[in-house]
């Protein structure tokens, strides 16, 4: 059984480590972004290295108290605070953000877990090359959390998620070893793969404090393009064609709901739309080339033989950098408007790109056989992840549907399962999400994933409660 860790610990660990920079923890460290959970007043320690996190994590074995990591607090799952349980220890990575080695020839980046994905971007922009990962909150987003969460974002139709970008990491284990894992290769079969053990386990395996990060070359040309689409099926043709006609070079491709942009222009309507009257569907489409191709041209010709197909109705295809960022302003301040109304119940699911459709046409009137609710269904159509928020009818608030939320996210997810989708697309598991694993996981892969925690973290210090179950729950 796990110690709450309190003032008495708290000056044993500064008597044991007295470089260790240890404060009580402010609101920022004790709150997640939605306001659905709150952690527990408590201290927040920030080692500046590697062998210091060890330091900590070998006190925590020793006095048998929970560790809590930190990293930016932008999750959506409640995997960074603890709400409940023994009082855990925030191990916050923020003093650890150096950019260790930058490798051109390589392209690899290697950088301390505490680095925010905007650092690492424009680290790789010096050397005129493109770290792809980004979304909304990568001003403050650490990489060391998005590697733990296993993070997608705008890019992964290109360039995959968070663990696709990474090639090695250096990481504390919940004895307080250390894996010295930061390789810049490629190719390395030399037995099981902790690195894609600890990426995407959320903190409850170990501390990620550094990772090798793969570069991609930035594209000579770009081209944006929202497109009015008059359904999700014709959206997915009109990717289907993009593919045909312009291969990997398509970057993002990002479905918008009327709903959506009409919330955007309640809510903040200086944002600058494309269109005078949302249409009830659209696309966010960028494509990046070589000098040598002309990205606009490509999508001039995709665009008119799906006005003649009548698969889109309008469109605008950015003519310069402005235009462009604006398009994406609109897409980045979706989740913003929706905090704004705030969902009933919200999801992150995806699914087969071929199920996309009838999922829709099945799930919405569902949805509104229970009461006229507003939909905003939205996000990264091109990898099969939609953000599928369920909202309350006009003049009423969320709180009026609290008793029925988890009736409407049960029907969403029974469905996702029905059509060999996740229910967890992007966002991980968190706390939020430790009941569904349970409903919908593979029973052999969990099984094998008690095991694991077991077997590396038999004290249960790691995030306490995040993926898996508390042992004694």
């Amino acid at each position: 059984m796990l110690k709450p860790f309190d003032q008495a610990l708290a000056e044993a660990l500064r008597q044991r480590l007295p470089d260790l920079p240890l404060k009580p923890a402010e609101a920022r460290y004790l709150e997640e972004p939605r306001g659905k959970y709150y952690g527990q007043p408590t201290f927040v320690a920030a080692p500046r290295s590697a062998e210091m996190v060890a330091d900590v994590v070998r006190f925590a074995n020793d006095a048998t108290f929970g560790l809590q990591p930190f990293g930016g607090g932008t999750g959506l799952v409640g995997g960074q605070v603890n709400p409940q349980g023994p009082t855990p220890l925030i191990l916050s990575l923020e003093n650890m953000r150096a950019v260790r080695g930058v490798h051109p020839s390589e392209r690899v980046l290697i950088a301390e877990a505490g680095a925010t994905i905007a650092e690492i971007q424009a680290a790789a922009e010096e050397i005129k090359m493109l770290f792809p990962l980004s979304y909304g909150s990568q001003a403050s987003a650490q990489i060391g959390a998005g590697l733990s969460v296993n993070s997608g974002g705008l890019n992964v139709l290109r360039y995959g998620m968070a663990r696709d970008l990474c090639l090695g990491i250096e990481a504390v284990l919940p004895d307080g070893s250390i894996h010295h894992g930061l390789r810049r290769l490629r190719k390395d079969n030399t037995g099981y793969d902790l690195r894609n053990l600890l990426i995407g386990a959320e903190g409850t395996l170990g501390v990620i404090t550094a990772a090798a990060l793969k570069l991609a070359p930035r594209p000579a040309r770009v081209a944006t393009a929202i497109l009015a689409v008059t359904s999700p099926a014709a959206a997915l043709e009109l990717l289907q064609r993009l593919f045909d006609q312009a291969g990997e070079v398509v970057s993002a491709f990002e479905l918008l709901s009327g709903t959506g942009l009409r919330f955007l222009a309640d809510t903040h309507p200086d944002t600058r739309q494309p269109f005078s009257s949302p249409p009830e569907w659209s696309v966010l489409v960028e494509i990046g080339t070589a000098a040598s191709t002309d990205p606009d041209e490509t999508l001039e010709t995709l665009f008119a033989a799906a006005i003649a197909d009548n698969l889109v109705t309008d469109g605008l295809i950015a003519q310069s950098g402005q235009q462009r960022d604006e398009m994406w302003a609109v897409r980045e301040m979706i989740p913003v408007a929706n905090r704004a109304i705030k969902p009933v119940a919200s999801h992150d699911i995806s699914l087969p790109l071929s199920e996309i459709s009838e999922f829709m046409e099945i799930a919405g009137p569902a949805i509104l056989e229970i009461t006229p609710f507003r939909i905003n269904a939205f996000g990264h159509l091109g990898d099969g992840n939609l953000h599928y928020n369920v909202f309350p009818p006009e003049g009423r608030n969320a709180d009026d549907f609290a008793d029925i939320a988890p009736e409407i996210t049960r029907m969403v997810h029974d469905l996702v399962a029905e059509k060999g989708g996740s229910f967890s697309a992007e966002h991980g598991i968190g706390r939020m999400k430790v009941g569904e694993l349970q409903r919908y996981g593979d029973p052999a892969k969990l099984g094998v994933m008690r095991k694991i925690k077991a077997a590396l973290d038999p004290l249960g210090i790691m995030n306490p409660g995040a993926v898996l179950p508390c042992a004694n729950d």
